[in-house]
């Protein structure tokens, strides 16, 4: 019944190893199936060279297990919560990858420099702020998933435009139509991370890209005149 949706998490998950976007356990994709109202993602503390795809767990949208005989990753009520409150994403990835992750841990948002970053959002790439202890203390997980989403209304910044964020002293959180562009993102992500870090290295007191030259690239990518690539 969910073989569709654990075969699709099941390849996305085993592409975080591919792109060195994890290390033994650390890590998660999902992936959603809207009419069902479910989603799968990987069980808590396996290895990737020991999953398989029926080991991937199926779970509701308030994160009870309704398939799977494992305990499914302890991010997945952060992943429900999304889930529930942005209907059009299809695919979540959570990693702890080097040079996103050192953004966490600075607490900075990750500045828009180059036309990489640009290609792929004209934002800042935002840095939710650590959890209080009240919400660290309680029910964390799903708080975490209120972390990102109460950045994103704080900063005005719509999901659709920025698909992904940082999550202060924790990692990234990244999502897309499906569970394979959340990947993809997630690798985007980490790269155009390790650019910032080695631009501010080269020179601290570089600016960022103008807004005429960010929102040309995004827009002939995503807008509505969009020309890069074959189209349809």
């Amino acid at each position: 019944m969910y073989k569709t949706i654990q075969e699709e998490a099941y390849e996305a998950n085993m592409q975080l190893p591919k792109l060195g976007l994890v290390l033994f356990t650390f890590g998660n994709v999902s992936a959603v199936d809207r009419d069902r109202a479910v989603f799968a993602i990987k069980p808590s503390g396996v290895a990737y060279d020991d999953l398989k795809p029926d080991d991937i767990v199926i779970v509701d949208y308030d994160a009870r297990v309704v398939s799977g005989k494992m305990r499914p990753s302890s991010d997945t009520k952060t992943h429900a919560l999304l889930y529930k409150t942005w209907a059009d994403i299809g695919g979540i990835t959570h990693t702890h990858s080097t040079y996103a992750v050192a953004w966490a841990q600075a607490g900075r948002d990750i500045p828009i420099f180059g036309t990489t970053h640009a290609d792929h959002t004209h934002h800042d790439i935002p840095c939710a702020p650590v959890l209080t202890d009240e919400m660290i203390q309680g029910d964390y997980e799903h708080e975490t998933g209120h972390q990102i989403i109460g950045c994103f209304r704080e900063k005005g910044i719509s999901h659709r435009e920025v698909e992904m964020v940082l999550l202060q002293n924790h990692g990234p959180f990244v999502w897309g139509k499906d569970a394979a562009k959340s990947v993809y993102n997630a690798a985007v992500l980490e790269e155009v991370a390790r650019m910032a870090h080695l631009t501010l290295q080269i020179n601290a007191d570089t600016a960022v890209l103008k807004d005429t030259l960010r929102r040309k690239h995004f827009e002939r990518k995503h807008g509505e005149n969009a020309y890069y690539g074959q189209g349809c």
